[in-house]
């Protein structure tokens, strides 16, 4: 997500309590870039430490064939010279082989098309005007929460668009706002559909296993089902939120204190050009998962491997997800802006694949920080060995499954009031966190998921998440004294709301063992069980 819309934004009143204490130590808090720089300089004391005082643990998969039991591995320094030489001459490897980095970037070339074609904002448009009163809020929640395929266009385009609409069916305009902002941020993780937010945190997932075990291919559809439920449920909870607790509390909208013009165009009738465009894009559609289709069930069935067990034979279709999604976005902005008039040629594509490319330019260095501390730290071998003894740990407290994850849950909801990027909280803590769990026999995409739910809860409540003074400028539109403290106390309920929602579906769902997407189930064998039980 860019943090351009958000440049220049301040906040224009102070906030006290636990709210204001969270952004004072946060912004009190090195950009992330310099954070993981910190990280690396003490990973890097750690291993010093380690390897002298000779901290070491079981592989859980590895045998010496010396000895016939399982190998053993011992802390390594990041000073020593092998590792001090592979720094410097693998750099550019270690930076072009995160995986993140390459998902990230194909599926954004699409995906930078539709937005700035306008298909995200037409289709968001479309998706919400001319609703009945009765149901504008569920359907204000439920685009919200798909249009975090479309990025900083759910923010800038819907949020502000909910509250002109709520304005228009007599409602109080900063509910619809609150609504929207719940919907795309605080449902940050829920969608019917992966997309990018998926690439990204199994890029990062994968790369978590493979510093342990290596071999792990990660499915992009893996947490597919887990998500689309995530929607099914967080609706209704917003919904009777908002309905019920927050447009009351809020009280009779009073006009005079307006200065936004309930007319915007946001709010404007789709022209014909609009309309050509989405059916266009409509027609694209259709194009690319018939496409895949055919790709699957056609001749040859190339995303198909027929020779490979039955649970593997669509590991093939579930690595080309990444492609499909980019060539979907692509040719749907495409065909969308060909009807609409913003595409004139291919110049004008090639252009706003650039402009795609240019909003990740703090990505990428982000990404190069954090690809060396995930390196560093399987470098180092302590990945492996907090693993390996804090699965024993966990393994003899007997705890359940279930409370595990609500405590990654948790874990994961605090850390994200004070580091508002996904991939950077995901970065650090999953080099540990999914191998760990891994040893206890539950997934990476179960992992993964339990991540993804806390992170989205507190979105909507810290200040320093980036678009937060935006919002409250949307909200200052409608009514001058609407403050920081205002917003935080307004969006608390839906923290709230969520979180015990999230955790209670994440519960459930480990207990029924529900499987989180194709190919993806809760548990797993346990890595070098059959070494460890004596086989």
């Amino acid at each position: 997500m860019s943090n351009d819309t958000s440049q220049g934004l301040t906040h224009t009143q102070p906030v006290g309590g636990v709210l204001g204490w969270i952004e004072r130590k946060g912004n009190q808090l090195p950009d992330p870039v310099f954070l993981f720089f910190w990280f690396i300089l003490f990973l890097i004391v750690v291993s010093v430490i380690a390897s002298l005082t000779g901290v070491s643990a079981a592989h859980p998969t590895e045998i010496d064939p010396a000895t016939g039991s399982q190998r053993i591995i011992y802390a390594t320094s990041l000073l020593s010279s092998e590792n001090i030489a592979r720094l410097w001459i693998d750099m550019p490897k270690t930076f072009t082989h995160f995986h993140p980095l390459g998902y990230v970037l194909v599926v954004m070339l699409g995906a930078g098309v539709a937005e700035r074609s306008g298909l995200f904002a037409t289709a968001m448009r479309a998706g919400v005007r001319d609703t009945p009163k009765s149901l504008l809020t569920p359907l204000v929640v439920t685009i919200g929460m798909l249009g975090n395929l479309a990025a900083d266009a759910a923010y800038v385009v819907l949020i502000p668009l909910a509250g002109i609409l709520f304005h228009a069916a007599g409602r109080h305009p900063i509910a619809g706002i609150a609504a929207a902002f719940a919907g795309v941020s605080g449902g940050f993780s829920a969608n019917l559909l992966p997309g990018q937010l998926d690439a990204l945190l199994f890029g990062i997932t994968e790369a978590a296993v493979e510093t342990v075990f290596g071999g792990f291919s990660a499915n992009i559809a893996g947490n597919w089902f887990f998500i689309a439920a995530m929607t099914v449920i967080f609706v209704p909870v917003i919904w009777l939120i908002t309905d019920r607790m927050i447009e009351p509390r809020l009280g009779t909208f009073d006009p005079a204190d307006a200065s936004v013009d309930a007319s915007s165009d946001n709010a404007a009738p789709l022209t014909a050009l609009e309309r050509k465009g989405l059916i266009n894009a409509g027609w694209a559609t259709l194009l690319v998962i018939g496409l895949w289709l055919y790709f699957v069930f056609g001749p040859g069935t190339p995303l198909i491997n027929e020779s490979a067990s039955a649970e593997a034979q669509l590991t093939p279709f579930y690595r080309s997800l990444v492609a499909a999604f980019f060539l979907l976005f692509l040719l749907a902005g495409w065909a969308y802006g060909k009807g609409a008039g913003s595409i004139g040629n291919h110049r004008d594509l090639v252009k706003m694949m650039t402009g795609a490319m240019e909003d990740l330019a703090y990505y990428l260095v982000l990404s190069f920080a954090a690809a060396h501390f995930v390196a560093m730290f399987a470098w180092s071998g302590l990945g492996l060995i907090l693993a390996v003894h804090g699965a024993d740990f966990l393994a003899a407290t007997e705890l359940p499954a279930w409370v595990l994850l609500t405590a990654i849950i948790l874990i994961s909801a605090l850390l994200n009031l004070f580091v508002g990027s996904a991939s950077a909280k995901w970065a650090l803590i999953a080099p540990v966190m999914v191998p760990m769990l891994m040893l206890l026999g539950i997934s990476p995409e179960m992992a993964t998921a339990a991540y993804r739910v806390g992170d989205s809860a507190t979105n909507i409540i810290t200040p320093l998440m980036v678009y937060f003074p935006l919002i409250l400028i949307f909200c200052q539109r409608w009514q001058a004294n609407f403050g920081l403290g205002s917003l935080a106390a307004t969006m608390l309920p839906y923290s709230i709301g969520l979180m015990i929602a999230g955790l209670l579906m994440t519960i459930g769902w480990v207990v029924l063992d529900i499987p989180l997407g194709p190919g993806a189930g809760v548990f797993i064998d346990i890595p070098g069980a059959n070494l460890t039980s004596g086989g």
